[in-house]
């Protein structure tokens, strides 16, 4: 069985892939994967880490601004396109792959457009509520058409080909005890993790940044392990020095540019502080990490709120705005949930009961039907 993956842009599209490639490969030990991403994009480092092969081609996103600039961008973006169809082919043609998975970004539409072109099955994937630009283009032609959400099978045309599946997370979030991941890690005592995505967010890397001085003030009362993502590696750490702290020299603050170890770290916290995009989401409720949620304001269709609220509103979870969030304001409420033991174990309960525990196994099934058709 030959399967290729295509996905990229951000972990949030990397990560699901991945989950379903490993399951796919432990039900078929002889099963060739190819990964097909995007050059310069967080696929470039996360594909390979996990062990599998990855051709990237050129993307660019689409502007919405019709000045010059953003109608220059929309030309290189359709030639990317094209090429990015002309080499997938190629590709296929090499590799001969049994079914093309697409599970978001900007490679995705047209590696799944060649493979519907040249007549491989396919599939996608789409993560949130509402469909992203590359399901609504590819979903037609698709074989199947695979959802995280109930509600989101009214947006498509042929509701009989869309299947509700959850969001595919891998093994490890689940099955990673704390106690495994703390020795693992050499840890001990309270561990609060904050990260807001593979490329960062300024406000909350801020935000961390003028929070460890509290932190500093009562004795570092937690190890706090944070990523920056790709645009605060070089800034956010100098911002936390000039605020006093030497965090290089504090055994107690773990500032890194991105958690690849995300399971294992999950695992071991005692709360997250984070964005609340769907695959953040679901691997937070796997993992039954008690959580601190600060939507992103700028996705389309608000998403990540109506994310963030699903969590809230079954009890796993606190929602803190952007607008809203302060460093006092975060802090309080860290040492608020590390205080009260019987709250966190009971939000992390009710984060485990609203996670789709078989969304793989069911994607892996879906995968082997297609591969047979």
């Amino acid at each position: 069985m030959n399967l290729i993956f295509t996905c990229g842009g951000t972990a949030g599209h990397i990560n699901p892939a991945i989950a379903v490639a490993n399951m796919m490969k432990e039900r078929h030990p002889g099963c060739s994967i190819l990964f097909i991403g995007a050059t310069g994009h967080m696929e470039e480092k996360l594909v390979p880490q996990a062990g599998y092969e990855l051709k990237c081609l050129p993307g660019s996103g689409l502007s919405r601004k019709l000045n010059p600039a953003g109608i220059k961008k929309n030309i290189y973006a359709v030639k990317c396109v094209l090429d990015a169809v002309k080499e997938c082919k190629k590709i296929y043609r090499e590799f001969k792959p049994d079914a093309v998975i697409g599970t978001g970004g900007y490679a995705s539409f047209p590696a799944l457009y060649a493979a519907q072109s040249m007549g491989i099955p396919t599939c996608v994937h789409e993560a949130n509520a509402v469909p992203g630009v590359t399901t609504k283009l590819a979903a037609n032609k698709a074989n199947r058409v695979l959802v995280a959400f109930e509600e989101s099978v009214q947006y498509y045309k042929n509701p009989a080909k869309v299947e509700v599946v959850g969001m595919p997370v891998r093994q490890e979030f689940i099955y990673t005890t704390k106690e495994e991941a703390r020795k693992e890690l050499g840890l001990e005592g309270h561990v609060v993790v904050s990260a807001f995505g593979s490329l960062g967010a300024k406000v909350m890397n801020e935000t961390m940044a003028d929070m460890m001085p509290m932190e500093q003030k009562d004795g570092f009362p937690f190890h706090h392990i944070h990523a920056t993502g790709n645009f605060g590696k070089e800034w956010m750490p100098r911002r936390v020095r000039d605020n006093g702290v030497d965090w290089e020299n504090c055994p107690s603050i773990d500032i890194r540019e991105y958690i690849y170890n995300m399971p294992t770290v999950l695992a071991a916290a005692d709360v997250i502080i984070g964005r609340a995009g769907s695959a953040t989401c679901n691997e937070i409720a796997a993992s039954g990490t008690p959580c601190i949620l600060i939507p992103s304001p700028n996705v389309t269709n608000n998403h990540q709120e109506k994310n963030a609220r699903v969590l809230e509103n079954g009890g796993g979870a606190v929602v803190v705005l952007e607008k809203e969030c302060t460093p006092e304001k975060i802090y309080s409420l860290v040492t608020e949930l590390l205080a009260d033991e019987p709250r966190r174990k009971e939000m992390g309960a009710k984060l485990h009961s609203m996670v789709r525990l078989d969304s793989t196994q069911r994607i892996c099934d879906i995968v082997e039907e297609l591969t047979k058709a």
